[in-house]
């Protein structure tokens, strides 16, 4: 669709993302430029998790369809020998008829500018209707305006026209969404991107779904997931506690996934995470819902409470419950729940004797959907010229898609040479240390130089005490009472390998990946509130520093 831009009125700037144009005009209401990354990914994943559900719902028609034949031909047969012969001859092939596809519907309910409805509409096909909602006035206003300076107001009832048409809608968002919760009033996709965090809307969230649907959901407010600043804060916002390490980021996903699926549990559904990404100054997470009683139950399994040591960040999960199936000769497989009675497992760190503090519950199952992910990179490798963060896209979605799921958070080589004072080993030596121990390795999107690996945490430990036997460390210099003596006086079980694993190629291949937003501007980061009848806002002053391009082979 093209868009005619009309003269900028005074006191407004344009703002253009890919072939969308808003006015914004001072403190009307809130845009971050920085989160174009979030809209370009949405607009992908909901594209091609849309292209997914028509495959799948045309295959089940198909299926019912040829059912449906069969039946009819078994029920109109002949009864006579003779008039088989006959029919048999005159039998023409069935012609099934054509599946049509629907059409979505998306609903954005905090929706500011209006510019990410804008985008959905027309940059997603096969979309019926966006319902735009927010519920300030001059929000609303401001949405109205972007919408009819694209093109996408209503649709006259006397025209023929078909497009995608964007509905304004003013109000409280949980209201709203409780509002589509009846069974023919869901929708299709919910895009949840507030200010700070989501929690206050999951629940309507989850009932307002289609089955198979999709959820987004934006959460900014790090200093409180991410951080023990606001532990308190955490647990009544997520229903846990957040993790103060260097894998704190991961935590922040699997708490909201905790929160979405203790949410959805509620009522009977349960959660399919097809994509967590952690970026910049907060999380992205999309999720399918589901209606599936049996996996509700099998929710408990994938939940988790962790102590986490203060000193080597050295982690020990405890499962909510584990699951057990016993199949009969019949076929029937009967579930049972073992559920983990009693206090943690230990008192003090079995690695360095620190104190053992607390964290989640939190979701501890996997965070992304491989296939999923892999086909929004197909999605990409045509369509890179559709997104103005694609380079950045491709980067973060690779590693992502190659993530171990059954590694529930990373380390760096950095930070753990910190608590042996020793040096770092290279990327390439860790990696290939791992590998020769016969564990898996990959990497983790939300950090740079991470590891992911089936290793424990000991395991990890004895691979940097072999290290430090070939690169010592001056212990005259290391208090006698401190975390890292205690570390450096055990012995490793095991003699690590640091010479290059044939299987360390793809970790430490010499591919650049653009991983991290690059600075738009000074002191960019998670933006100012906007409040209607002020004169102005203040400047952001949270600032989150990366390297803006990470070549895979560290040294």
């Amino acid at each position: 669709m093209t868009t005619v831009i009309p003269e900028i009125p005074e006191g407004f700037t344009l703002h253009t993302e890919n072939n969308s144009h808003i006015l914004l005009a001072s403190n009307e209401a809130f845009l971050n430029p920085v989160q174009e990354f979030n809209r370009d990914t949405s607009v992908a994943c909901i594209r091609v998790w849309s292209e997914e559900l028509y495959k799948t719902k045309k295959e089940k028609w198909l299926l019912a369809q040829e059912r449906k034949q069969a039946k009819k031909k078994q029920n109109k047969r002949p009864k006579l020998e003779e008039d088989v012969e006959e029919s048999e001859a005159k039998e023409m092939p069935v012609t099934l008829p054509q599946y049509s596809q629907r059409k979505l519907v998306i609903l954005e309910a905090l929706s500011a500018t209006g510019l990410r409805s804008i985008r959905y509409a027309k940059e997603i096909p096969h979309v019926s209707h966006v319902i735009a909602n927010d519920l300030s006035a001059a929000a609303t206003a401001a949405m109205r305006r972007n919408i009819d300076l694209n093109g996408l107001g209503p649709i006259p009832s006397t025209s023929t026209e078909k497009r995608t048409e964007v509905r304004v809608t003013e109000g409280d968002a949980c209201t709203l969404m409780y509002n589509h919760r009846e069974s023919n009033k869901r929708v299709d996709v919910v895009d949840l991107d507030p200010y700070g965090t989501a929690a206050p809307f999951i629940d309507a969230a989850v009932q307002c779904v289609k089955d198979d649907g999709l959820l987004c959901v934006t959460c900014t407010d790090l200093a409180v997931l991410a951080t023990t600043n606001y532990s308190e804060k955490c647990f009544s916002n997520y229903g846990g506690l957040p993790i103060k390490s260097e894998y704190c980021h991961e935590s922040a996903l699997r708490l909201v996934l905790h929160t979405v699926s203790t949410s959805a549990a509620r009522y009977g559904r349960c959660i399919e995470p097809l994509l967590s990404l952690s970026i910049d100054f907060y999380v992205r997470l999309f999720i399918r819902i589901r209606t599936a009683p049996v996996e509700v139950k099998k929710a408990v399994t994938k939940t988790s409470t962790y102590w986490v040591c203060t000193d080597c960040q050295s982690f020990y999960g405890q499962p909510m419950a584990k699951l057990t199936e016993k199949i009969h000769p019949s076929g029937t497989v009967n579930h049972t729940f073992k559920f983990q009675p009693g206090p943690p497992v230990m008192d003090k760190c079995p690695e360095c004797e620190g104190v053992l503090h607390m964290a989640g519950p939190m979701w501890s199952g996997p965070i992304h959907d491989p296939a999923f992910v892999g086909k929004v990179l197909e999605h990409l490798e045509t369509n890179d010229k559709l997104y103005g963060t694609a380079s950045r896209m491709k980067g973060m979605l690779t590693v992502a898609k190659e993530e171990l799921p059954d590694s529930p958070f990373y380390f760096t080589a950095t930070r753990v040479a910190n608590f042996f004072h020793c040096v770092t080993p290279s990327f390439a030596e860790v990696a290939s240390a791992l590998l020769h121990g016969g564990h898996k390795v990959s990497r983790s999107h939300a950090s740079a130089g991470s590891f992911k690996t089936t290793a424990t945490r000991a395991e990890i430990f004895d691979i940097f005490r072999s290290w430090i036997k070939l690169n010592p460390v001056k212990r005259e210099n290391i208090s006698p009472t401190s975390p890292a003596h205690r570390l450096l006086e055990k012995e490793p079980k095991v003699e690590a390998n640091f010479t290059k694993h044939p299987d360390s190629g793809p970790l430490t291949s010499k591919i650049k990946l653009v991983r991290y937003q690059e600075n738009p501007k000074p002191n960019w980061g998670p933006g100012t509130k906007a409040v209607s009848g002020t004169g102005g806002s203040k400047p952001p002053t949270a600032k989150r520093k990366h390297d803006q391009v990470e070549e895979s082979e560290e040294t």
